[in-house]
């Protein structure tokens, strides 16, 4: 029997701007890649264009930094007024180093800067500033708004939809895609008690569904100027639910290194 997940960057997607409807833009690519949604299908957007459509856009030409801004910036080598808006989205400071600032996000995360990023980000409209994109305020309360979007108008059930990021490893170099946000979708599957190849009942074995798509998508939309922020995945090998991405968050008193 074959197996086989297929992703789709979905083409045409424009620069996304402040109060843009996402699942319209999702909608017309589907057309131009002559794809239909069938059940089981998952979206999964990329969290710049879920954040600038949101409107989680900072011009730093209006922010004051505090005394314990310009204490980090310091120590981070950074933009005072950057690490200002890192505050505003960080529940702890976890680590502090020239170039970065590992922090616990008010939603529970730990990533390097809070999520704040330069980088593939203008002022609405082209204004002028120094503009900074926060993550979306509710990740899984945007996925699911998508996800209900997109059902009014397919009629499916069984639709999945992520919002995925880029983040680093504690361990490891380099970037992979996670799940920041999940509607539809079993984030984390609990494969404990099944049995192995020789009917051994697995003990302790969660799968992070969602972030291993989230990172295949991540590979395909590209880090730089690709401008490809919404993937179409068909063929994921379990079955659909209703899930967030807090499932895959753990919990403080299982974290052996904060």
């Amino acid at each position: 029997m074959v197996h086989r997940l297929t992703l789709t960057a979905l083409p045409g997607i424009p620069l996304v701007e402040p109060g843009d409807d996402l699942a319209s833009l999702t909608r017309q690519a589907l057309e131009r890649a002559g794809l239909v949604l069938e059940a089981g299908d998952v979206i999964v957007a990329a969290q710049k264009v879920v954040s600038k459509s949101e409107g989680r856009l900072v011009d730093l030409t209006t922010v004051t930094p505090s005394a314990r801004a310009l204490e980090i910036a310091k120590q981070a080598e950074k933009d005072p007024r950057v690490i200002e808006v890192i505050l505003g989205e960080t529940a702890q400071v976890v680590r502090v180093r020239p170039g970065v600032v590992i922090v616990e996000h008010r939603l529970g995360f730990v990533c390097a800067n809070a999520g704040v990023d330069h980088s593939n980000v203008r002022g609405p409209g082209s204004r002028s500033g120094e503009w900074v994109l926060l993550l979306p305020e509710d990740p899984d309360r945007s996925a699911a708004e998508l996800r209900r979007r997109l059902r009014e108008t397919t009629g499916l059930e069984s639709l999945g939809v992520l919002i995925n990021d880029s983040h680093g490893r504690a361990w490891r170099n380099g970037t992979v895609g996670i799940a920041l946000g999940a509607a539809g979708f079993p984030a984390l599957m609990d494969l404990r008690g099944r049995p192995d190849l020789f009917e051994r009942a697995l003990q302790v074995t969660q799968v992070g569904l969602a972030d291993e798509i989230a990172a295949a998508a991540s590979a395909l939309m590209g880090q730089a100027d690709e401008g490809r922020p919404i993937v179409h995945a068909r063929g994921v090998p379990y079955p659909l639910r209703e899930g967030s991405a807090a499932e895959l968050l753990r919990e403080k008193s299982l974290d052996l290194f904060r």
